[in-house]
């Protein structure tokens, strides 16, 4: 069998090992008031036959042919072969947080390399060992930030992404932090509107790309940000740092994200790894571990633990956080693919990403419609007008087998016939023609 089964007999020799004679008496101590006196309403056991042909049954509802163009955070990119291949061995896909260090090299080895390549990409100093996702990493930079300035309110561009808004604005009471949002013009953020709403901030966070897919003028956010006294933190997408220029570059304090869109299938919406880098001045302020290389005692290199901002290791008021590990094996992957693609590789899949998006752009105008942001340029997302609720377009293309995008309406009032449409590379132009077809 490949599933481990429990017999009566096997019951009856563990009571007996333990020292009771039945399972009533194993629960003795449990009040009857709150016991539950009956069976589980649960079908009857199958045989592994019967099972393996259920599970076939329940995947035949899937669907698995639908064009997808649905981004707004988690995003149909290729995954090459190796990604899996690497993670399939036993060394990695077994590992757990590395609690005896030195006994976690190999672990502890692609962690080191995954935060430096992370630095690269985002022109940071330090790098964490990962987060759990894009939006907890920013809940996450806004205690850092209140650590670090010891002011309570956090500026978040209402261009970000809802989620991220959601998720600050929930941890925002525990931490003691006042959330400040500041209103989209035409799909973009005004840095003189920023400027005025940093005043006394811990920090601003911006999304580049937007949640729209719009380039914000990122440098004039962060300088907004600055001038206030703020700590500017970029949210950002790794593929966009091919093509576009690195947070640290334009001054930001921290630059966060999802990290999905490098190394990881879109997987229902998860589970992801979130990556939070910081500059040198916040390193012990960080949150999680950061993993270091040193040498031992006969000169060997080697890695270790160097630092460790959490509830289990340092007094709680000093932790920055209460997450308890990361996300090793699915950053891992991030790693893989990224050191697959190169610097060049990774370029020429954000210009691919751009190029298709542009002809979709292109395409749909032709065909009538009109974009929600005309004026805005984008990278491989954007929005556009259907002539009817987004939600009975969408509807509509799925029933032609295309997953048409994601409607804006759920969180932006105005915007009800937008969708945002996702073009990554692995979009054809054929797809891109049915995409128009079936909006159409």
């Amino acid at each position: 069998m490949s599933y481990l089964s429990l017999t009566d007999a096997d019951r009856e020799q563990m009571l007996a090992t333990i020292g009771v004679s039945s399972v009533d008496d194993l629960f003795r101590d449990i009040p009857a008031g709150v016991r539950f006196e009956r069976e589980l309403d649960v079908p009857p056991a199958l045989t592994e036959a019967e099972l393996q042909r259920h599970m076939e049954e329940l995947a035949a509802k899937n669907v698995v042919d639908e064009i997808c163009f649905l981004g707004a955070g988690i995003y149909d990119h290729y995954v090459p072969a190796v990604v899996d291949a690497v993670l399939q061995r036993g060394e990695l896909l077994t590992a757990y947080t590395p609690y005896q260090p030195e006994m976690s090299q190999g672990v502890l080895q692609a962690i080191f390399e995954y935060q430096t390549a992370i630095c690269e990409l985002t022109g940071m100093d330090v790098s964490n060992a990962s987060g759990y996702d894009g939006t907890t990493v920013a809940a996450d930079a806004c205690f850092v930030a209140k650590h670090a300035t010891g002011r309570s309110k956090i500026v978040v561009t209402e261009a970000t992404s809802p989620q991220v808004r959601q998720v600050v604005k929930t941890y925002a009471p525990g931490f003691g932090l006042e959330v400040v949002e500041v209103p989209h013009e035409g799909g973009a953020t005004d840095p003189d509107r920023v400027r005025a709403s940093a005043d006394g901030a811990a920090a601003v966070i911006f999304q580049q790309p937007n949640f729209f897919g719009v380039l914000e003028s990122a440098p004039e956010l962060a300088a907004a940000a600055s001038d206030a006294g703020a700590m500017p933190i970029a949210h950002v997408d790794l593929v966009s740092l091919g093509v576009l220029e690195a947070p640290g570059a334009y001054g930001c304090a921290m630059a966060i994200g999802e990290g999905q869109s490098a190394g990881n299938a879109m997987s229902y919406g998860g589970p992801h790894y979130g990556f939070l880098a910081a500059r040198n001045d916040y390193v012990r302020r960080l949150p999680g571990r950061i993993v270091g290389e040193t040498v031992d005692a006969d000169g060997n290199r080697g890695f270790v633990l160097t630092l460790q901002t959490r509830e289990q290791h340092i007094r709680r008021e000093k932790a920055t956080s209460n997450i308890t590990t990361n996300q090793t094996l699915l950053a891992l992957a991030g790693l893989v693919h990224l050191s697959l693609l190169g610097p060049q590789g990774l370029r020429e899949l954000g210009e691919t990403c751009m190029a298709l998006a542009h002809h979709a752009k292109t395409e749909l105008q032709a065909a009538g419609f009109e974009l929600a942001f005309p004026e805005r340029a984008t990278f491989k997302e954007f929005a556009v007008r259907t002539g009817r609720n987004a939600r009975e377009a969408l509807t509509r293309a799925r029933a032609r087998g295309v997953y048409a995008g994601y409607p804006l309406g759920r969180d932006y009032p105005g915007l009800d016939d937008a969708l945002l449409v996702a073009v990554t590379e692995k979009r054809t132009v054929d797809e891109i023609a049915r995409l128009v077809e079936a909006l159409a």
